[in-house]
């Protein structure tokens, strides 16, 4: 089973007398599809297989979310209960803008990267934690045996060349990815608002 991400686009409009109130400008739904387990893990913490130090984990639910958010969570806890969705957290578009795009994963993806030689080159075909019994022979593992590699640490399957590689927060989310019509949204909303009031809130279920 996969796992989704759903959320809101949140803004305030700052005011000087009272405190600011937020309120929800695109559902995370209307912005494409994003289910991407490496920006997952790079943004959140979530299904972080490439082992990033995630830029905004396990903050929960904001005590000031907007109405829609606010009801969007009873619904949610009313219909599954607590343990239907997990990893609630938010970031504002402040944070987005400030992070280091060429910062490195803490160590190696867990997955080894597949890669398959071409007339250009050789061409990533796939990532996986496990990847046969020709491999598990080719680099000595015992049934079942899960290892972590040094970087670069590499086997020729056949005509598949299996890496140990450490990514990039900007591998995780490519400047022309799925990811770049929220960062859109968000931007278009700070210039009007401000940076720190814009933010993306989620959650996830499996």
């Amino acid at each position: 089973m996969g796992t989704d991400i759903s959320g809101f686009l949140e803004y305030r409009v700052p005011q000087d007398d009272q405190d600011s109130i937020w309120y929800a400008a695109h559902g995370l739904s209307s912005l494409g599809e994003v289910r991407d387990y490496d920006a997952f893990g790079c943004l959140f913490g979530v299904r972080n297989y490439a082992n990033f130090r995630p830029l905004a984990a396990g903050r929960g639910l904001p005590a000031d979310a907007s109405a829609t958010v606010t009801e969007r969570f009873a619904q949610l806890t009313e219909w599954y209960g607590e343990d239907g969705f997990h990893g609630t957290t938010w970031i504002t578009w402040a944070e987005v803008k400030a992070v280091d795009w060429d910062e490195p994963a803490e160590k190696p993806d867990s997955r080894l990267h597949q890669f398959r030689q071409t007339s250009s080159g050789l061409r990533l075909t796939g990532k996986a934690a496990w990847s046969g019994d020709a491999f598990a022979e080719a680099a000595g593992l015992a049934a079942g045996e899960v290892r972590e590699w040094p970087e670069g640490s590499e086997w020729l399957v056949g005509d598949t060349l299996y890496r140990s590689v450490t990514i990039r927060r900007r591998n995780a989310i490519t400047e022309t990815g799925e990811w770049q019509p929220v960062w859109k949204a968000m931007k278009e909303l700070a210039e009007q608002h401000g940076d720190e009031n814009v933010r993306l809130v989620v959650w996830f279920d499996d």
